[in-house]
């Protein structure tokens, strides 16, 4: 049943540049993937496919060789192994992440997670951030068809927490992101963070460049408004 705004709202979290300040470590993994499977990334396209699915990425980086889809996988697994590796052993928790997970939390906000990365990824992150408990939904790109800008991801989540797509906001990192939010009718709040720039993020609703500068009453303020 989808519920009224003056009841509950609800905040979408991407995970990699919004929970976890992850840039530098997924760059680092492709950088091995690239080196063990024969292939390069620069760091300018890294930063424009950040967002996307590794298979998606894998394919534009690889069109040149037309990767089967058993080769897409093994890229994918080996690259996604060498993050998960990284951040098990030091977990780049995002400045401000749990504060402001603890203030939604404690105004009444229903709160998921809405990622492009794999399952393990979303679940390890959840693990490390001891928050998993306050979180109703989390969707991972093992849940979607189409990755990031495609609004497929921020719509299950807004289905599995049973709220209307006009009382959810979005914070994401990523242009894709953003895309994808406002594509899903759910107010987009774009953060820069590593690797960005504000003037990447036009369509956004709203830009900060901390997650101290949301809070509970300002995402409430931003959704009934618009």
């Amino acid at each position: 049943m989808t519920t009224h705004p003056e009841e509950q709202l609800a905040v979408i979290f991407d995970i990699d540049g919004v929970l976890v300040d992850s840039y530098r470590v997924h760059y680092e993994s492709w950088q091995k993937a690239a080196r063990e499977f024969g292939f390069t990334i620069t760091e300018q396209q890294f930063a424009e496919t950040f967002g996307q699915t590794s298979r998606s990425i894998i394919r534009h980086l690889c069109a040149d060789t037309i990767p089967t889809d058993g080769a897409v996988r093994q890229i994918d697994d080996y690259k996604e192994a060498a993050y998960r590796a990284i951040i098990a052993a030091d977990f780049p928790t995002m400045p401000g992440a749990i504060d402001l997970i603890d203030a939604l939390s404690e105004a009444g906000f229903a709160l998921a997670v809405g990622s492009s990365g794999p399952s393990e990824n979303v679940q390890l992150a959840l693990d490390k951030l001891q928050r998993r408990s306050v979180f109703s939904a989390d969707v991972s790109g093992s849940d979607v068809r189409q990755g990031k800008p495609d609004p497929e991801v921020f719509q299950v989540a807004g289905k599995k927490l049973g709220i209307d797509p006009r009382y959810c906001a979005v914070i994401e990192d990523a242009a894709a992101g953003v895309a994808a939010a406002n594509a899903a009718g759910m107010l987009s709040v774009a953060l820069v963070s590593t690797g960005h720039l504000a003037g990447e993020y036009g369509d956004a609703d709203h830009v900060v460049y901390r997650l101290d500068e949301l809070s509970p009453q300002r995402l409430r303020e931003w959704i009934i408004r618009r």
